[in-house]
This record gives C-alpha cells, structure tokens and sequence, in this order.
C-alpha cells in the first residue's frame, strides 16, 4: 500500500509518501513541503497547492491519500484559510480518485511517537527512526506529513486485521 500524507499549511503545505513494503518495512518515496509566498493571494496560493498536489499524485501513483483533520484554532480567519487549504488538498487526490482519510493531530503523534503531546522535533525523530532515514526530514512539515502516512498505515493495517471495511 503507497499513502500520501499531506500537512496542510498556508505558508508550507508538507507532504510525503510512503509504501508499505510485502516485508512490512515502511518506505519514503518523497517529501518535501510547498512553500507558499506571503505576499501572494489566497486564491494564487490555492491554486499552487491543488497543481503540486496533482502532480505528487501523478508521479508516485499512491493508494490512499491522509490528512490532518481539523483543529481548533484561536484565530477564527487562519483556521478559514486552512480550512480552505484542506479543501483543495482534497480535491487534488478525489479529482484524481483517491480516497481521502482524515486523522486528529493527536491521533498522529501518538501513533508515531506514543504521546499525543509530542514536540515538532519529537515526531522528526520518531519519523527518521521509523522510516531508517539517514538524516531529519526537513522542514518540519514533511516530517509531520510522513508522520500523518504512517498513522493512515497503521490504522489501516490494524482495521484490516480485525476485519474491519475502511
């Protein structure tokens, strides 16, 4: 199974992808974050984003796409901006006809790290570890990104063994 975990972000967007191998060793296809201007228009960023995506999906052909779910946010016109990020990041993989699977950030970082409270550079680590990488995956966005993927390959494969449709 190849997933393709996406940080939706209005300044960097992270994404990474990652195969789970016949062995069950988890391997990372790519990574790397879309880094969006400051200065440019929400419907410019927008558009980057959905075009990034779809040329992610079309290079590494992934299975199943994961995002981070919504989360509360003290600023009412940042969590509509990301809302809207998170909307074209599901739009680029349905367009494409991938399902879309949704994870609270605590459910990734205690899939990942084992604490749902881990620090960004906690789940750095625990992403390197996991996926043998020789060095941190930079920014800290594609580290989360990789870490939202594996939480979906994980959840996965413990619903698949218990029988459970996903």
């Amino acid at each position: 199974m190849r997933v393709l975990g996406i940080d939706c972000g209005t300044q960097y967007t992270g994404y990474g992808v990652i195969e789970l191998s016949p062995s069950g060793d988890l391997l990372c296809l790519t990574c790397g974050a879309i880094k969006l201007p400051a200065r440019q228009p929400l419907p410019t960023k927008l558009s980057t984003i959905f075009s990034s995506l779809s040329l992610i999906i079309s290079d590494h052909h992934p299975d199943e796409v994961a995002i981070e779910d919504v989360f509360y946010a003290v600023n009412v016109k940042s969590a509509f901006k990301l809302g809207q990020v998170r909307g074209v990041a599901m739009l680029a993989a349905s367009s494409a006809g991938l399902t879309v699977a949704e994870y609270a950030p605590l459910s990734v970082k205690s899939a990942v790290v084992g604490y749902g409270r881990a620090e960004k550079h906690q789940v750095q680590h625990m992403v390197q570890k996991l996926l043998k990488l020789s060095e941190l995956p930079e920014p800290p966005d594609a580290a989360d990104a990789l870490a939202i993927a594996i939480c979906h390959l994980h959840t996965a494969a413990t619903l698949r063994s218990q029988g459970v449709a996903m």
